[in-house]
């Protein structure tokens, strides 16, 4: 069977001027025109769209990967790298202080504090404590990651140019500060597909600290699919009701007569992609094919009760709160062994601009045991091994205070240096990468970029960064744009 693509282009040969606003409607115009000329865009590799439903381009992945799946803990806001991950003691000595120029320079902060004219060093709010046979220091917020740290690399040199909330966020997840290019997400499922006709390849999960403290949105964009087509977007699952809408069966209408009804839009649409060879009806027809089976998967999927206690307990007291950090975490652990390819779970909570004192311990609280649940359950599994868990947000904190010189109350943003961990799927275990200067300001060893996180993660999942493209608008477009290496030091 042809692809869409092809499909496409053999249509757009032979429909005439006069069919083609025949059957657009009046005054299509060029620019509408030029939208549909558009959709011709293929990918690097010479092809089109998946070439089966569950799998993804020929060709690919382009070299062996050390992981089949990811799952992305987004903890959005901007966790702080100084009271969390990387131990200063020239920060206590120096409280109260500003911070040198020196070492300040010209970076780039946020308009909140950039006109500053005191830099007051704020030391972290917690102590740290060396985790694990191989001593990786950590903040005492964090035990339970702690337990972790033979298994994770955690960098400590991450650095973005971006400055605010969304732009941050777009950035890691789309390779671009303005909205409109595909999300990693979306890359994943177009490049390596599905691993099970039942679920979504990408699925996005969100949550919010319990205070609602942290007044960050989460885009629709972060997940979407941009210039591909729209089948690869993130299928977001809803924190109330039924977590996809619109896939139970309306009253007095039976399975049967559900699916004899999809059968008949099936037809329908493929002969309308059989004369216009829009990729966008294939999408509708994978979509309808993909809610009726989700019909008996979905609710499977959020089914606890053939879950061990031992396995809830580890997860927390708010695993069964539907929507909680724990509740999405035990729900990505099931969706990765059941086949989806990528998992988005998002958490907003960590922008700390005035209440670092207090919502720091609480966010940490809330989300380290189960982030450490969800590692602990992969590695239980045997999944841990080609499963890659990625832990961070857009950017760090000051290692200054924000608010009253005298009596600071939180930090504000910060894209200079900070941290992220990783773990499974070919990451380097029990392993630190990079480093800052004394005052976790300058990054002073191994720098690694945004764009050098996303090469290192399409690497592990046996993608070359650079190969797997997709032509829009007349240039050859991917998810590093025309940056990024892939960070050694990393990987097992």
């Amino acid at each position: 069977m042809k692809n869409s693509s092809d499909l496409f282009l053999e249509n757009l040969a032979r429909v005439t001027r006069r069919q083609l606003f025949g059957s657009a409607g009046q005054g299509i115009g060029l620019a509408a025109l030029a939208t549909l000329l558009g959709r011709e865009a293929q990918a690097g590799q010479g092809t089109g769209p998946n070439q089966t439903e569950q799998g993804g381009l020929p060709g690919l992945p382009h070299h062996a990967p050390k992981a089949k799946r990811m799952v992305m803990l987004w903890q959005g806001g901007g966790p702080s790298h100084v009271d969390l991950f990387d131990p200063k003691p020239m920060l206590i000595k120096q409280a109260g202080k500003d911070v040198p120029a020196s070492v300040r320079g010209s970076t780039r902060l946020s308009t909140m504090s950039s006109g500053y004219a005191k830099w007051p060093v704020v030391a972290p709010i917690k102590g740290f404590t060396r985790y694990g046979q191989c001593g990786m220091e950590m903040s005492d917020l964090l035990p339970d990651i702690g337990g972790l740290a033979d298994d994770i690399c955690l960098v400590r040199s991450l650095h973005t140019e971006a400055v605010n909330h969304a732009p941050g966020v777009t950035f890691f997840l789309s390779g671009s500060q303005v909205p409109g290019r595909p999300s990693l997400g979306a890359w994943m499922a177009y490049g390596l597909g599905c691993e099970t006709d039942n679920l979504p390849a990408f699925v996005v999960l969100t949550s919010s600290d319990k205070q609602k403290s942290c007044g960050q949105l989460f885009f629709d964009y972060y997940w979407g699919s941009g210039f591909l087509p729209s089948r690869y977007q993130g299928v977001k699952f809803r924190n109330t009701g039924e977590p996809v809408p619109y896939l139970a069966n309306p009253p007095g209408v039976s399975q049967a007569a559900r699916r004899a009804l999809l059968d008949d839009l099936a037809a329908m649409n493929a002969q309308h992609l059989a004369d216009y060879g829009d990729p966008e009806i294939d999408t509708r027809i994978a979509s309808y094919e993909m809610a009726f089976r989700m019909q008996s998967s979905v609710p499977e999927l959020v089914d606890f009760s053939d879950e061990p206690k031992h396995v809830l307990d580890r997860y927390g007291p708010d695993v069964q709160v539907k929507g909680s950090y724990a509740y999405n975490c035990l729900v990505a652990r099931r969706l990765l062994e059941r086949g989806t390819r990528f998992v988005q779970l998002m958490h907003a909570g960590w922008d700390q601009h005035s209440n670092l004192f207090s919502q720091l311990e609480t966010q940490c609280r809330d989300t380290q045991g189960p982030s450490a649940a969800l590692v602990h359950d992969l590695k239980d599994r045997g999944l841990l091994e080609d499963t890659l868990v990625a832990w961070g947000g857009e950017f760090g904190r000051t290692p200054f205070g924000q608010g009253d010189p005298a009596n600071p109350k939180g930090r504000d943003h910060f894209g200079k240096a900070f941290s992220w961990w990783l773990v499974g799927g070919g990451i380097k275990p029990g392993h630190v990468l990079g480093a800052t200067d004394e005052y976790a300001w300058n990054i002073v060893a191994d720098p690694v970029h945004v764009h050098d996180m996303q090469a290192t993660i399409m690497h592990l999942l046996g993608i070359d960064h650079t190969r797997l493209t997709y032509r829009y608008q007349g240039r050859q477009f991917r998810l590093t744009d025309v940056h990024g290496q892939v960070v050694k030091g990393m990987l097992s």
